[in-house]
């Protein structure tokens, strides 16, 4: 019987010393979240109506003047940058994106995957060692983003897709990432980065391309040329901005989901320990009275 005691008295300590260690990580989790989601929060309705911008622009000016980020061609050759984190202990969050990123091979690249013409661009650690071990092809220089993440270094992994679909190397590049809605909500995406989308709208059944009425200076293909590189590259770090929050966001609720279930299990564990202890007691005292009327006796 003592060495039940010992048992559960062992368990309760390996109990509370991991609630312990997950209270801590949901605090560290939530002030990096406060820090993130004030980061992306500014963000978002800048890049949004950029990328509106953006579209309009493509959209209404198709064939006046060649836009190489905007080409549409026939897709041979796929980039997908998956935003995943360096570090785990965040519930599915690595897993969904993981899974994610595979479903959109299968039921739009499956071809191109069959001729080994779809490489991945992990960014995050936790992306990076899964397809490194199950075999793809990955562009892996920047896998690490987060360990220093700035505007400069996005860029310059951004750069990668944009100088890779002008020159031919990819015919579309694809984010599969997630959306920071709140702590506790994250949306797991996969958006067409390049080439550019085109906004269409529908009268009755015809679709009509959009006419953006914009003033352009200096000349059109000036601006152009200028600007696009830095919207895209805008739109890029948006969706590292959102990935990083909802990786604090995912982390903070797995911790405290798991600081409630050891609350739990504690429960539990002492319940059984005081059981054992009140049914330690009873045999004692069942002995010693045993023993007191035997010698009466």
């Amino acid at each position: 019987m003592s060495g039940q005691l010992k048992e559960v008295r062992n368990r309760i300590k390996s109990v509370q010393s991991s609630q312990q260690i997950t209270k801590a990580m949901k605090m560290v989790s939530a002030a990096k979240l406060r820090r993130a989601q004030d980061a992306i929060l500014q963000m978002r309705p800048y890049a949004v109506k950029l990328q509106e911008i953006l579209q309009n622009i493509v959209s209404s000016t198709e064939g006046d003047i060649d836009m190489a980020l905007a080409n549409q061609r026939a897709v041979e050759k796929v980039l997908i940058v998956v935003i995943t984190s360096d570090r785990g202990l965040c519930g599915a969050y690595n897993s969904n994106l993981i899974k994610l990123a595979k479903q959109l091979i299968r039921e739009k690249y499956a071809e191109q995957y069959a001729k080994g013409q779809v490489q991945i661009m992990p960014i995050g650690k936790k992306g990076w060692e899964h397809f490194v071990k199950n075999g793809y092809k990955i562009n892996d220089q920047y896998w690490h983003l987060f360990a220093d993440l700035n505007f400069d270094h996005v860029k310059q992994a951004a750069a990668i897709a944009l100088n890779g679909f002008i020159k031919g190397e990819y015919d579309a590049v694809d984010i599969v990432y997630s959306q920071f809605r709140n702590a506790a909500t994250q949306v797991y995406v996969a958006e067409q980065f390049l080439p550019i989308a085109k906004v269409e709208h529908k009268e009755g059944n015809a679709k009509q391309k959009i006419k953006a009425d914009y003033i352009f200076e200096p000349e059109k293909e000036t601006l152009i040329a200028e600007l696009m590189p830095k919207i895209l590259n805008t739109q890029f770090f948006k969706a590292i901005l959102d990935a990083h929050a909802s990786e604090h966001g995912a982390r903070m609720t797995a911790m405290d989901k798991a600081t409630e279930n050891a609350n739990e299990l504690l429960r539990d564990l002492k319940l059984s320990y005081n059981r054992a202890r009140q049914a330690a007691i009873t045999t004692e005292l069942t002995e010693i009275v045993s023993g007191a009327a035997a010698l009466a006796g």
